[in-house]
This record gives C-alpha cells, sequence and structure tokens, in this order.
C-alpha cells in the first residue's frame, strides 16, 4: 500500500527510534545482570551478545511494521499494541534461538537475552501508548491542525474527502471547498492568503487542465503545497506515484514492489541465503552427481534451459539432469502420446517417460532445484518468485496479462510450488497465485513461503 513521503519520514522516525531502545534495552539488561549477581560490568560478555543485537536491532521494527504496529497511530488500542508487540518478538526470538544453537549460549547470555526481551516490550509499548497521546493532542488543538483547500468543480472534492481515511482527515482542518469551475485564480489566491492555507488538495477528474494549471500557478506562488489526485488516470492495479527524471517531474504508475530498504534487504537475503543453503547440501550436490553419472552414463550431469528473466530478458537456468539424453526433442512425441496435464501454454505431465528412475527421486525431494541457487548468487533469480518458464512457453502466452508476472525476478519457489506444487493444472489459477504475491510483495512474505517449502520438499509433497 503506498503512503504518503510525510507518513514514510514518521515510520522512518519511529523505526529509528525503536532501534535505539532495543539497544538500550540489552544494554540495560547487561547492567541488571551484573547487578543481580553482584559484579561488575562485563565488557566481554556484553560484546559476546553482538551478534543479538545485529539481529535484534535492525529486525524488530522490520517485523513491527509487518505485523501493522505502525498503523493507525491515532486510535489503535492497547490490547492491539501488546498483541503485535509479542508477534514481532517470537519472531525475534525464534530468528535469535537458530543462531544461538550455533553460538552456544551460556546461561548468563540467555539471562542478557531474556531482560532485554522484557525491557524492549516495556519500552516499546510506553513509547506507542505516548506516541498516541502526543498524537490526539496534536489533533484535538485546532492551531496545531493543517489547514486545507479542497478544490475541484462540483460534488467532486466531497467525493475526494469521503476516499481519505477518517484518522488523516482528522488532522486537517477543511478551511474551504474552491470551486475552479465557479470562481477565478484570484479568490483562490486571496483565500490562500488569508487563511494561511498549507495545502491545497486538487480534485481534477473533471476541470480542465488548464484552469487547474493556474491554481497550482497560484499555490506556487505563496509557496503552498499543491497537491493534484490521479483519479483522471483509471488504472485497476498501477499504483500513481510521482518520480522525477533528473529535473523534470513524472507521474509513474508502478504495478510492482517499489525500490526500498526492504526490496534491497531481499537482493541481501537472495544472495546470503543462496551461499549458505549451498554450503551446507553440498553433500546431495555430491549425492546427485555421482547418482547420475552411474545411473544415466554418457550424458551430463547439469541440464540448462533459456528461461524467461526478469521482463522476460533470457538467461540459462540451471539443474541436475532428470531426464534421458536429447529429452528435449522427445518433447512433441511426448505431448502427442501423453497429453499434456496443464492447460494453457506450459508443459507439465507427472509421470513423464523421459525422466530416469534416480531422476524421479531427485525430483521429489527437489534436489535437482538446487543448482538454481547458482543463479540467485548471479543476481540472475530470487529465491521466491514468480517460477521462470522456458523462452519458447513465454512466447506462446495467449493472454497480455500473463506477462505481468515476468516483471519481478524469477524464483526457486514459489507460492503455488509452496502450496500445492505439481497439483495445481490450471495455468490461469498459477499466473493468480504469482500476480497476487507481486501485489501483495514483502519481506515477510517471501520468508513465510520459504517456511512452507520445507516441509513440501521433505515430504515430497505434489512432487513430480
Amino acid at each position: 500500500m503506498a503512503i504518503s513521503r510525510k507518513d514514510s519520514f514518521t515510520l522512518q522516525v519511529l523505526q529509528l527510534t525503536d532501534a535505539l531502545l532495543v539497544w538500550f534495552a540489552f544494554w540495560l539488561g547487561g547492567v541488571v545482570r551484573s547487578w543481580l549477581e553482584l559484579s561488575g560490568p562485563d565488557e566481554s560478555l556484553l560484546q559476546s551478545m553482538n551478534w543479538v543485537l545485529y539481529i535484534a536491532v535492525p529486525f524488530t521494527p522490520l517485523m513491527l511494521e509487518r505485523f501493522g504496529f505502525y498503523d493507525h497511530l491515532r486510535h489503535k488500542l492497547t490490547s492491539a499494541a501488546i498483541w503485535q508487540l509479542l508477534k514481532a518478538l517470537l519472531v525475534i526470538v525464534l530468528m535469535v534461538v537458530v543462531f544461538a544453537v550455533f553460538a552456544k549460549m551460556t546461561g548468563t547470555r540467555r539471562l542478557i537475552l531474556g531482560l532485554g526481551l522484557v525491557f524492549i516490550f516495556i519500552f516499546l509499548l510506553i513509547r506507542d501508548r505516548i506516541t498516541q497521546l502526543w498524537l490526539k493532542r496534536q489533533v484535538e488543538s485546532e492551531v496545531t491542525k493543517e489547514r486545507i483547500v479542497i478544490a475541484g468543480s462540483g460534488s467532486e472534492m466531497a467525493d475526494l474527502l469521503a476516499e481519505f481515511d477518517p484518522e488523516i482527515v482528522s488532522s486537517w482542518k477543511v478551511v474551504e471547498h474552491f470551486d475552479l469551475g465557479q470562481r477565478d485564480t484570484q479568490e483562490l489566491f486571496n483565500l490562500l492568503k488569508e487563511q494561511s492555507v498549507s495545502r491545497v488538495l486538487f480534485s481534477a477528474k473533471n476541470t480542465e487542465f488548464e484552469v487547474v494549471a493556474r491554481a497550482v500557478e497560484a499555490c506556487e506562488l505563496q509557496g503552498v503545497e499543491a497537491w493534484i489526485a490521479a483519479s483522471f488516470i483509471r488504472s485497476q492495479i498501477a499504483r500513481p506515484v510521482f518520480d522525477a527524471i533528473g529535473n523534470k517531474p513524472m507521474l509513474v504508475l508502478r504495478s510492482t514492489p517499489e525500490l526500498s530498504w526492504e526490496l534491497l534487504s531481499k537482493e541481501i537475503f537472495d544472495r546470503i541465503g543462496a551461499a549458505i543453503i549451498i554450503l551446507f547440501t553440498l553433500p546431495f550436490w555430491i549425492f546427485a552427481a555421482v547418482g547420475i553419472a552411474i545411473k544415466s552414463p554418457g550424458a551430463p550431469v547439469f541440464f540448462s534451459q533459456m528461461r524467461a528473466g526478469r521482463y522476460g530478458q533470457p538467461f540459462r537456468m540451471w539443474k541436475f539432469r532428470t531426464m534421458v539424453a536429447h529429452a528435449e526433442t522427445m518433447l512433441d512425441q511426448v505431448k502427442e502420446d501423453h497429453g499434456n496435464q496443464m492447460d494453457g501454454p506450459v508443459f507439465k505431465l507427472k509421470s513423464d517417460p523421459r525422466i530416469f528412475p534416480f531422476g524421479a527421486f531427485l525430483r521429489k525431494f527437489s534436489i535437482d532445484e538446487f543448482p538454481q541457487l547458482l543463479n540467485v548468487l548471479s543476481g540472475e533469480m530470487s529465491l521466491v518468485g514468480p517460477r521462470p518458464l522456458p523462452v519458447y512457453e513465454v512466447e506462446a502466452f495467449n493472454e497480455l496479462s500473463h506477462r505481468r508476472r515476468l516483471s519481478v525476478k524469477p524464483g526457486i519457489t514459489c507460492e503455488w510450488q509452496a502450496g500445492g506444487r505439481n497439483t495445481i493444472t490450471s495455468f490461469e489459477e498459477w499466473v493468480a497465485m504469482d500476480l497476487k504475491y507481486i501485489d501483495n510483495w514483502s519481506l515477510w512474505l517471501d520468508i513465510t513461503i520459504l517456511l512452507r517449502t520445507i516441509p513440501a520438499v521433505l515430504f515430497g509433497k505434489g512432487a513430480s
């Protein structure tokens, strides 16, 4: 969901404040531990807890945002804040526990961790309640309310105001509804001056652009912000935002995740995650390579194929070979003899006769997919994203809207694999799941899909 720059700045300030409170909570936990054990501060012990800070400090604000802790700040109940805090801290605890197994955390460190989590809960809850109290007082005070003018033609001004969240409107003092069709620009100029207006919201759906342009000039002359609703552009999916190319302002309609710290974190998460998974799965790589060489000699261990990457850019995707040599030349005959279990341009067959027995075993537990981690390391793929299709299948798309699944990096796993894997036979349903993923993407969604993929792989659910 798109948010204003002001709300985005407020969110960043709150997240930075919360990150500092998390750091302070663990520092205080170390101090209290020293008091409880009647010993002086142990700097080496506190330094050994730095890895906990590397996890908790940056990820706690992200998890709080994921669970809605920064939403509806003025009207959120204390019970809702407590529940959001508990869910976020539970995720942080799970992340810390995973690393604690490798760090061999002692009882003393566990005490600091426990005290730190308690202090985090207390500090963040107090900060949230103080923020809410301050915001409520800002709204209740007529002096601090933002003075704005709604400008447009006829009933569209009231319609525009009705579309806003009441929580947002409560911080405004609407000075006047200014009808651009009935009044001239000089009247608007005088109104802005006399009423000390800080912002004008334009609803330009039924107003001539020339009239709006003159009204914007009146705002510009007084340094008053002019906000133009983009409702005159009908977009079903794309989100309108303003950006700039050089010094040229542009209205952007974006239907993919916007560049953000969260998206940058996904890139880092992909590369580091792929490297770690490769390291821990090396025995399976050796097992697969040796098994393929023995069970299907005379052909390469790896299989590569040109797949459609982001925006359809072709790239070479790698897998362990699970089919007989020259399997691609047999495709037309297999389609003729056995049909296609997937409707649309994509070919899927549960018991493909080209798969040799050991290859079927590799597919059942998705071991054949491991070489795609190399594609992730090279930046051609992501750990999570729509599955990359062969270039010839993409070229056979019947619906132009299907190409929107190419607007993000393809992934090793995705929503349909984590849920039903190869049990889904409707290409339309598959595309719908991919588009839903793109429209609702978040780093947390990637993590949940990865977690759901693990049992699907371990138990060979829906694999073929």
